[in-house]
């Protein structure tokens, strides 16, 4: 939690935050690059674009629930469902929290947006970090300073142990951070490399009065897009930070060593500690790594075929047949309603039930009632079709 602080005006220098990136990479995070890249161009890859589609939907709301739990807020995924829906707790606390993580799967939803249509402005840039606050923000009280940084001496504040940049420098470090983390000119693991190491960089600076958690994890999830490895959103990195790889107390344990100063002579040429930058560095590649195997072992088609059966055939009201239903919209993208009864195999009227059971559900929807249905994952059967997916180790 930041702290105010009543510190006279620091006159920083923006090179404050070198090495800001890593020229020199270990083989360690040089095989974690390779994998990375590879399995996140394979995840997916066997679905239909529009299954796809609705997974991804899925995977906002998980991002917004874990970015929620990073910050203390437990929200849970049905709520936030109720909250896209319009439908809001009565309780003003629980209301707010609803609130929050909609902002983020609206603001989720345009990044990926933009991603699919080849439209992603450069995710470090000054304008579409100001963007991504102001979106965020845009329902919030004015007093939340919708897209503005730090501004006032007041607005000096201390996160942990580190003191970031002074109030009065925001704007220069953010126009020296977009240089520095530019994608323009660079290949894909140097991208790659850059979206580890801004990361950590932009909560560095913290350049917002509040907000800056949630904007590092947007602006990351849009840098993992433009790099080539956002796999069309079909993973979290928020899941990865909220859980770490082995405790949940990682993230702000490695945010906190990548603070250190240099140490020695040997320690790099910048400010900061070369050797805690390529540490994090590594663990936030192993974290997008260790999600992307994860989210690979739930979507892949024949693990999602069998896990649709598997909900059908152990549901109470919904004829087996129906598993057929889902099947096919996973696997073809949508079907006409018409093609019901050839599909399970059953009489007209008794496929047509069935698909409307389904269509009860929400497990299949169309965008109009007479158009052709595609396969859905609403929030409330998430927790049985893809268990794990919102459990928080101890």
């Amino acid at each position: 939690m930041a702290k105010r602080i009543s510190a006279k005006k620091l006159q920083e220098t923006v090179q404050r935050i070198e090495p800001a990136r890593l020229d020199e990479p270990s083989l360690a995070i040089a095989d974690s690059l390779a994998e990375l890249s590879a399995e996140s161009a394979a995840l997916g890859s066997a679905l239909h674009p529009r299954t796809a589609a609705s997974l991804a939907a899925l995977v906002r709301i998980m991002n917004a629930y874990y970015s929620n739990l990073i910050e203390g807020h437990n929200t849970l995924p049905r709520e936030i469902a109720r909250a896209l829906a319009g439908e809001f707790d009565v309780d003003e606390a629980r209301r707010n929290l609803q609130l929050e993580a909609a902002a983020h799967v609206r603001v989720q939803a345009e990044v990926d947006r933009l991603a699919a249509a080849g439209e992603l402005p450069e995710p470090a840039s000054r304008p579409f970090i100001r963007h991504l606050h102001r979106e965020f923000y845009r329902d919030a009280p004015r007093a939340m300073r919708p897209g503005e940084w730090r501004s006032a001496t007041s607005e000096d504040v201390v996160v942990g142990r580190h003191q970031p940049p002074s109030s009065e420098r925001v704007d220069a470090f953010m126009a020296y951070f977009e240089e520095r983390y530019r994608f323009a000119g660079l290949g894909k693991a140097a991208r790659v490399l850059a979206m580890a190491a801004a990361h950590h960089r932009f909560n560095y600076i913290h350049p917002f009065p509040d907000g800056n958690g949630r904007v590092s994890r947007l602006m990351s999830h849009a840098m993992a897009h433009r790099a080539g490895i956002g796999a069309h959103g079909l993973w979290s990195i928020s899941r990865g930070l909220a859980r770490g790889l082995l405790d949940r107390s990682e993230y702000k344990a490695m945010l906190d060593r990548a603070d250190a100063p240099r140490e020695s002579d040997l320690d790099g040429r910048g400010d900061l500690s070369q050797h805690e930058l390529s540490e994090f560095v590594l663990w936030f590649l192993q974290i997008c790594l260790d999600q992307v195997r994860f989210m690979a072992g739930l979507f892949d088609l024949n693990t999602l075929a069998r896990r649709l059966r598997r909900f059908v055939l152990t549901h109470e009201t919904l004829k087996p047949e129906a598993a057929r239903l889902l099947e096919e919209a996973a696997i073809r993208g949508e079907f006409d309603r018409g093609d019901a009864s050839r599909i399970t195999g059953l009489p007209e009227r008794t496929a047509r039930r069935a698909l409307n059971d389904l269509l009860s559900l929400g497990l299949l929807a169309s965008d109009t009632p007479k158009s052709p249905v595609s396969l859905r994952f609403p929030a409330s059967v998430a927790d049985m079709l893809f268990p794990r997916l919102y459990q928080i180790p101890e």
